[in-house]
């Protein structure tokens, strides 16, 4: 399974949340705690907003204990919001193209779990793309294509409607194994957070208010020592956070096992 970390709140350092907690990204590359792999090798990424409403995007398919400009990266780069993902592969190559966060616009998005009947369905879901969409695609992983679906289903204008199409696009649990998401993204304002599996066991992820002063963490795992100062995402629910706010929508409950 992938890791995930995002940000939102003050301008700061990437390095803040990616590489310096006890237990930050970096760390969960080789040393995944609540991940069925311990070790995440398959490629890294992150994106960063600033003065521009479209994002800054820096992937690469080196391990991200391995890449030497990754630290320095983390250093130098200052953001208000940013999202983080290390890479361990189910479906597609070990490519930069397949590598996390994927990017349209002004939004960003990264995926950790498994869309196990994707090669039966993929043709399906090319299709439905409008040609614009489809243009966007330049990989091969379930992740990307579960991306475009939601922008081909309105993830700009109505997230939650999105979220609850797409979920019927793909359908429940077949023979090839249980449908499990979770889902980070954002539009350059706000942070969205979705978890939801066809068996009931979504892969983790959690959020934080108290961690880091002023602002709000998303972490696979709690990136410090204190698991108290950390929630878990609750199953089945698209979570809306802003700096001030935070809002919910239920999504898929029916469609779970």
């Amino acid at each position: 399974m992938c890791r995930i970390a995002a940000y939102l709140g003050p301008e700061t350092a990437l390095e803040d949340v990616i590489v310096k907690p006890v237990h930050s990204l970096l760390t969960q590359s080789q040393h995944a705690s609540e991940a069925k792999l311990e070790v995440n090798g398959d490629g890294f990424g992150l994106a960063w907003y600033g003065a521009s409403d479209r994002p800054g995007l820096y992937r690469d398919v080196l391990p991200a204990w391995a890449d030497e400009n990754l630290v320095s990266l983390c250093r130098m780069v200052w953001s208000r919001l940013f999202i983080g993902h290390i890479r361990a592969s189910t479906m597609g190559e070990t490519s930069r193209q397949n590598c996390h966060p994927f990017t349209s616009g002004n939004w960003s998005f990264c995926h950790n779990g498994q869309v196990p009947h994707f090669p039966r369905i993929r043709r399906r879901l090319e299709e439905a793309l409008p040609d614009e969409i489809y243009d966007q695609r330049r990989g091969t992983t379930d992740s990307e294509m579960l991306f475009l679906t939601l922008l081909a289903n309105g993830l700009k204008s109505n997230p939650a409607q999105a979220f609850e199409s797409t979920l019927a696009d793909l359908g429940r649990s077949t023979p090839d194994g249980p449908v499990r998401l979770t889902c980070v993204a954002s539009d350059g304002h706000a942070l969205y957070a979705f978890r939801y599996a066809s068996d009931g066991r979504c892969p983790t992820l959690y959020s934080s208010r108290e961690w880091q002063r002023d602002a709000l963490v998303l972490a696979s795992e709690p990136l410090c020592g204190n698991a108290a100062k950390w929630e878990k995402i609750a199953p089945n629910t698209l979570v809306r956070f802003t700096r001030d706010d935070v809002s919910s929508s239920e999504i898929g409950g029916q469609l779970a096992a």
